[in-house]
């Protein structure tokens, strides 16, 4: 069999698509963006968002999950934008979402070899980097289930520390474990202290995209879809257990964060965290934290490294760029897309050292936009498909995952993602994904036209030229 014939292994089982989701999703945003969203929101606002946020990804994996069990393939919800709303749209969301992970590697390698500074200060953050890169694409280029189980252990490390974190803080909150600087058990007085909505309710909508970022992940259940044993089975298993664990580790999190911290200090802590295992007196506190952190990162690297990659080769499978990226070794792994994959996140990474205040912040821009709007094209998507799949005489008993209240929830989605995108127009310091994010769209739709036209111009001058 030629290389390029070898199909995908569907290597992958419920386990493996479960932490592969909680892989993508538990990261830097959480160990570290937290405290920022305490005080911008309030801490009962930023509990709130975080539970809106835990139901908008919740409506959108119901939409995913009756696509990827009816249509199990990898790249998933390019394809199925593609075939539903149009192919210029599952383009432009490929591009989006390659982007998106590929950035994130370049942020994610160079915050790896910084958080090492804390053990190794003589060793060059680039090294670290460097080390921490070959890592990440040995883990994605051996097999698909050697990617599987390494990231099954990196997400059980970060799984296993925020429940021993939330243990730990639910203990101190009650006053079993003593607080630094505390003479009674704080409780929910830090929560409510300074009123529900210090900054206001708006302050909620201007958040929602900061969250929606921090749930960005949980998607790779559908990207995994065409490397999974039994999908029918694992995949609607993978969502079922999606909103509650979300709501355990986010929401749970943000509780004791909010609890036992400061309204007012939480947003100039480097990690919210550390200050406070600090406080309740856990010895290495920082260097635990530093090294869950550590994995927090590998772990969303490795997921994205996977994603961009299978992204590129689904665009390849559709013939819309080059077939080189199509290829798959005799193991099942589309190296070339890997490879291709890795340079984008060095680019990234060099754009954050070399000019972080034009190119780089674009990049970020863009990016964290394109998740919202990958949900978007999901939620528009599974409407369209249901109805097309009632009128050519289907019945909807029939599927083997079903959303249910159709129609309310993919519109339920598409409203609430369309929300967060209209409340960051009224953040200055978050504007700028609109102003980056809008033209890049349009820059996408453009290039498939174009090229589109020149290929039509190709097969009629091949046809006008073909030998009588």
């Amino acid at each position: 069999m030629k290389v390029e014939e070898q199909g995908f292994q569907r290597k992958m089982q419920a386990r493996h698509l479960v932490m592969l989701s909680l892989g993508g999703v538990i990261g830097t945003g959480l160990f570290l963006s937290s405290g920022y969203t305490i005080q911008q929101a309030g801490p009962f606002g930023t509990i709130l968002s975080y539970l809106i946020g835990a139901l908008v990804v919740y409506l959108v994996m119901l939409c995913l999950g009756e696509l990827s069990v009816h249509m199990p393939e990898t790249g998933a919800f390019h394809s199925y934008a593609a075939k539903y709303i149009g192919p210029a749209t599952g383009f432009t969301v490929a591009w989006l979402y390659w982007l998106t992970w590929t950035v994130a590697l370049g942020s994610e390698f160079t915050a790896a070899g910084l958080l090492m500074q804390r053990w190794f200060p003589n060793v060059n953050v680039w090294i670290w980097s460097a080390l921490f890169a070959i890592l990440i694409f040995l883990l994605n280029a051996i097999t698909v289930k050697f990617f599987a189980e390494s990231e099954f252990w990196f997400a059980s490390i970060k799984v296993l520390a925020i429940l021993f974190f939330i243990i730990l803080g639910a203990a101190a909150m009650i006053g079993i474990l003593p607080i630094e600087g505390s003479e009674t058990a704080p409780v929910f007085s830090n929560i409510i202290g300074q009123g529900l909505f210090p900054n206001g309710v708006f302050a909620i909508f201007m958040t929602m995209l900061a969250v929606n970022f921090a749930f960005s992940g949980t998607e790779l259940i559908g990207i995994a879809a065409g490397e999974t044993e039994n999908p029918e089975k694992a995949i609607p298993k993978a969502i079922r257990t999606t909103l509650w664990r979300l709501i355990i580790f986010f929401v749970g999190t943000i509780i004791v964060l909010s609890a036992l911290l400061p309204f007012s200090a939480a947003g100039v802590l480097e990690s919210p965290f550390v200050a406070v295992l600090d406080r309740i007196g856990v010895p290495y506190g920082a260097d635990i934290m530093n090294f869950v952190i550590l994995t927090a990162i590998l772990s969303a690297a490795n997921s994205g490294l996977y994603a961009s990659s299978r992204m590129l080769w689904s665009l390849a499978e559709k013939e819309t760029i080059s077939p080189i990226f199509a290829k798959l070794t005799n193991r099942g792994v589309p190296l070339n897309a890997i490879i291709f994959s890795m340079l984008g996140g060095g680019l990234a990474l060099f754009s954050s050292i070399i000019a972080p205040d034009t190119v780089y912040i674009v990049l970020v821009s863009i990016s964290g936009l394109a998740v919202v709007i990958v949900w978007m094209s999901i939620s528009v998507s599974q409407l369209l498909f249901r109805r097309q799949y009632v009128k050519e005489g289907h019945s909807v008993q029939d599927l083997a995952y079903r959303t249910p209240l159709y129609p309310i929830v993919p519109i339920a989605a598409f409203l609430l993602c369309l929300a967060s995108c209209i409340g960051i127009a009224f953040d200055p310091t978050q504007r700028i994904a609109l102003f980056c994010g809008i033209p890049f769209i349009l820059l996408c739709y453009a290039s498939y036209y174009i090229k589109q036209g020149f290929n039509k111009k190709g097969e009629v001058y091949v046809e006008k030229n073909q030998p009588n």
